[in-house]
């Protein structure tokens, strides 16, 4: 009789060589105990949770966020919310199930980054996939892919995301040739993916971040037709808390 620990043993290797078909499932269910067919469900129901834990964890390695930002402890007070949608309906991601679009538009530091990383991190823990990029590292991105002959590999990488979050558009202006990559990947985007358009610039000066007023009259079009814009204002949040504004601890107090 073979001792527990080589059984143990044995059903782990067992377990490296097949995902059990419903068809077997079912048999050794209908065979077993009341106590073994109980025995055997949890054992399902572990491995199903460490499954999806190693899928969500592997979603947010891919989705490539500089923080793994959450909505604990957001300050919610600062949004301006379309009518027809509100803070329920962002926390549900049901703006992804109809490929809708979401602009976040806010001074630097009023919150607008950090909503765009909590969602990407919200959509993993989902096991949605999403991505996170800034408009100038995407559009370094695309121009390689399109220097070493791989642009609709990088566009089709780019496109698998559910959520699709482009941070800082405005801050650099990409170029002629880079708005013309920036167009591609909100055209693929329309109606196939939900994407992120995080920015400082409201709709009237993004003619200056594509710098032609049509083909940012185009891209404007493609994302109001199933987007929101959600405007954030007040003070900056690191300003607020900044060390510097602090009694008694501002670096350069006269002494």
């Amino acid at each position: 009789m073979q001792s527990s620990a080589c059984v143990a043993g044995a059903v782990v290797e067992a377990g490296k060589r097949c995902s059990p078909a419903r068809s077997v499932l079912a048999e050794w269910a209908r065979r077993g105990t009341p106590r073994q067919v109980e025995y055997l469900l949890g054992y399902l129901e572990a491995e199903g949770a460490s499954r999806d834990a190693s899928k969500r964890a592997q979603l947010l390695r891919r989705c490539a966020l500089p923080q793994a930002k959450t909505f604990d402890g957001y300050d919610w007070s600062c949004v301006s919310w379309p009518d027809g949608f509100g803070r329920d309906d962002l926390l549900s991601l049901s703006f992804l199930d109809g490929r809708e679009d979401l602009v976040p538009v806010g001074d630097v530091g009023t919150g607008r980054t950090h909503m765009a990383e909590a969602l990407c991190a919200l959509a993993c823990q989902s096991a949605r996939p999403a991505r996170f990029l800034t408009a100038s590292s995407l559009v370094g991105r695309l121009r390689r892919a399109r220097d070493e002959g791989r642009p609709g590999r990088e566009l089709a990488q780019v496109g698998r995301a559910e959520l699709l979050v482009v941070d800082e558009l405005g801050f650099l202006p990409p170029g002629v040739d880079g708005a013309r990559l920036l167009f591609q990947v909100v055209s693929q985007a329309y109606e196939t993916q939900s994407i992120v358009l995080a920015t400082n610039l409201e709709f009237s000066r993004w003619g200056s971040v594509f710098g032609d007023d049509q083909m940012a009259a185009a891209v404007i079009d493609r994302v109001v037709h199933h987007g929101r814009l959600l405007q954030s204002g007040g003070e900056s949040y690191r300003v607020r808390h900044a060390l510097m504004s602090q009694d008694g601890g501002g670096a350069g107090d006269p002494e």
